[in-house]
């Protein structure tokens, strides 16, 4: 694998668990002072954070050829859940490091795109010079692994193959047996099937598949979605009455009746209000997150405001 050419756009994808957010909210914000651009993606649990950093930084690393080059930065108590989770991906290769020694060694090396941090046992300062590491030094760049020397020949054609030998372990010639799923949208839903969203009243939902995950979700009129996102992109299908929801990241609106379509991008704040008792289907990559951006009360007085 070649080097990074130094002209490509550098763009982080943060997250952390409630061990590690004030240690990642002190390296957003000097990721932020350097002018890097930053997509924090909060809080929530080690594995959905690792689980969905990981992702992310896979699917960009599929299109090397993009001007724009994707890591990510993931904290939890050790630093060691996030980065596991992490590593599930292709292309992703997640290191934990709690010395800028470290860091340095594992972006040379190993061509780490995933930095990892300890909330409970690394200090601001030295995540500071950690995180500088991570973002200042090359692969196969001379480091402290080898007394910060310039790799042998022989050394460095074995870390120019190891990214491609790595991304194909695990890969098996056989074929996996998928079995078919079938719901019919318009027959069998039981109410019964439907589980209430504690978070959002008048609505229900019935997960169909996991992860990818398919949905049938329901909401009685008059129902409102505060404005929140997502660490996923969604596709939707109104099967049933209508709604409007603003995308308040674009700043766009849209009123969807039955058969519309709608897909709405990971990271994306968005409030939807429901004018009659309404159904749609929804399909996302990954398990099921919810972020709030405002409360029920805020959203109502929002969509009153707009209406008139």
């Amino acid at each position: 694998m070649a080097q990074e050419p130094a002209t490509r756009k550098l763009k982080i994808i943060a997250g952390a668990d409630s061990f590690g957010c004030t240690l990642k909210d002190n390296l957003v914000s000097q990721l932020r002072d350097l002018s890097i651009e930053v997509e924090d993606l909060g809080t929530n649990k080690y594995y959905s954070v690792g689980e969905e950093i990981g992702r992310r930084v896979s699917q960009a690393s599929a299109n090397p050829d993009s001007s724009v080059e994707t890591r990510g930065l993931v904290a939890c108590g050790t630093g060691v859940g996030v980065g596991i989770f992490a590593n599930k991906f292709p292309g992703v290769y997640a290191a934990t490091c709690v010395t800028p020694e470290e860091a340095h060694n594992a972006r040379s090396i190993n061509n780490c795109n995933v930095l990892a941090v300890s909330g409970m046992l690394t200090e601001p300062d030295a995540a500071k010079k950690i995180l500088q590491n991570f973002l200042d030094t090359p692969f196969k760049s001379p480091c402290p692994a080898f007394g910060s020397n310039p790799w042998p020949a022989e050394i460095e054609t074995f870390l120019e193959n190891s990214v491609s030998e790595m991304s194909g372990i695990g890969k098996s010639e056989e074929k996996v047996d998928v079995p078919c799923d079938l719901c019919s949208l318009l027959k069998n839903r039981k109410e019964g099937d439907f589980t209430p969203v504690d978070i959002m009243p008048g609505a229900s939902m019935k997960i169909i598949r996991e992860n990818p995950t398919s949905a049938i979700v329901r909401f009685k009129a008059g129902a409102m979605e505060p404005a929140h996102h997502h660490t996923f992109g969604h596709d939707l299908v109104v099967t049933k009455g209508s709604k409007r929801v603003w995308n308040l990241t674009k700043g766009t609106k849209y009123d969807l009746v039955a058969g519309d379509y709608l897909f709405t991008p990971a990271g994306d704040v968005h409030r939807v209000k429901y004018f009659e008792d309404t159904e749609f289907f929804i399909k996302w990559d990954g398990h099921w997150d919810i972020f709030l951006d405002e409360d029920l009360a805020a959203a109502h007085a929002a969509a009153e405001k707009d209406a008139n």
